[in-house]
């Protein structure tokens, strides 16, 4: 397919961004100047990401509430105007077509917001559903840029730029309508670091100047931009799945831990009888997260093996303050699963992996061995989120 540019893939390339063609074909920034930095930044100050990647789709009509609810696994009948929920859609049997987040402006009026790679297969999903149902529905995505800023200072950094808008008021998972240096958008309280902060859904064609604007009033906040390998490392770090590397239609919400966000109490969803025999019957494999050991990460799809045997103080040590003493070697045994993403948890100081691994090994504690470049590197279950559990960063209040 040919390569696609966002709406700032100028901004970014004045910016000599290193730029990587990812989710839908895009091109993107994969890091700006160093990546680490990057993600320290965000955690501590001000981080921007340009989001545009994913898809805006536009439902409209007196049977748009009725149809989302019908595609959803979660319940949207008790949504807000000026909310936004969570929630997967499933194929009848249950696997994952898309993790999308849907927001209410009036009872005929929603818009889904959908992943980067699956984007048109999730509006045609929609559009297809549509048929017959009084529901009016358009992909606008390309209409729509989506900036995002995150991190502990985004909302003093908002306060001060944007207008009509009551920033200290706009709770976690709310938004509102606002206005930034003569642009109109919609501001909300979410996204993917882990951190207090907000996405901006942006007219496309006033996108660039937005952003200059953004850098420019953002640097007394500490704010810089930062690429989709940081992005990586703080939703790897809060064990954020990304859609088509730990979730696709071979999984259902319940093998990527997502089952929270199911309404069985609702009287309809496409692939109910699916996943209520999932939860009857339990699961082969799950995803959970690992710690390993040393200072490299494991490759995407990287083995993951039980621990067959383990032959005492037959491996030398030979650096840090235990060198020339010996530890025990672990051999791999049986093929227990494979890792979805892989990398240094910068907040944490550790390596860290997200994976698959078969039930009878998924419990916290679990010892087991990842292929780290043809190694068997000692790893042990862990549980997630890694850092910040209680999720108060990101619902921290005004």
């Amino acid at each position: 397919m040919p390569e696609r540019r966002t709406p700032l893939y100028d901004n970014h390339i004045r910016l000599g961004a290193q730029m990587v063609k990812g989710g839908g074909d895009y091109l993107f920034p994969l890091l700006y100047a160093s990546a680490v930095e990057e993600h320290v930044n965000t955690r501590t100050n001000v981080g921007m990401q340009d989001l545009s990647t994913m898809g805006e789709v536009d439902v409209k009509g007196p049977g748009a509430e009725r149809l989302l609810n019908h595609l959803l696994v979660n319940e949207i009948k008790d949504l807000l105007p000026g909310q936004a929920r969570y929630s997967t859609m499933c194929r009848e049997d249950g696997g994952v077509v898309d993790d999308i987040t849907v927001y209410k402006f009036n009872d005929e009026h929603f818009m889904v917001v959908t992943s980067s790679g699956p984007r048109k297969k999730t509006a045609r999903w929609i559009a297809d559903h549509a048929l017959g149902t009084s529901t009016y529905v358009t992909d606008i995505s390309a209409a729509v840029a989506l900036p995002v800023v995150q991190g502990p200072r985004s909302r003093d950094f908002l306060k001060a730029v944007a207008q009509e808008v009551d920033i200290d008021a706009l709770k976690f998972f709310r938004f509102a309508p606002a206005r930034i240096h003569d642009t109109e958008l919609l501001i909300s309280r979410s996204g993917y670091t882990g951190e207090l902060g907000y996405e901006l859904y942006t007219p496309a064609e006033e996108a660039g100047a937005l952003w200059d604007y953004l850098l420019q009033q953002g640097r007394e906040f500490g704010l810089k931009p930062y690429g989709v390998t940081a992005m990586q490392s703080l939703r790897l770090e809060k064990a954020f799945p990304l859609y088509g590397n730990d979730i696709n239609e071979d999984y259902t919400p319940f093998h990527v831990g997502l089952d929270r966000w199911i309404r069985f109490d609702k009287r309809d969803f496409i692939g109910r009888d699916a996943l209520l025999r999932v939860q009857q019957t339990g699961l082969d494999r799950r995803w959970v997260g690992l710690t390993l050991q040393g200072d490299l990460p494991a490759a995407v799809n990287a083995t993951v093996w039980s621990v067959g045997a383990v032959n005492p103080n037959e491996e030398k040590i030979f650096s840090g303050p235990e060198a020339g003493m010996s530890k025990d070697r672990m051999l791999p045994g049986e093929d227990v699963g494979h890792v979805t993403f892989s990398d240094r948890g910068h907040t944490v100081g550790k390596i860290l992996a997200l994976a698959y691994v078969r039930t009878s090994h998924a419990y916290p504690g679990s010892r087991l061995l990842v292929d780290v470049r043809g190694k068997p590197v000692p790893a042990v279950v862990t549980p997630t989120p890694f850092f910040d559990p209680q999720g108060a960063r990101l619902r921290a209040k005004a």
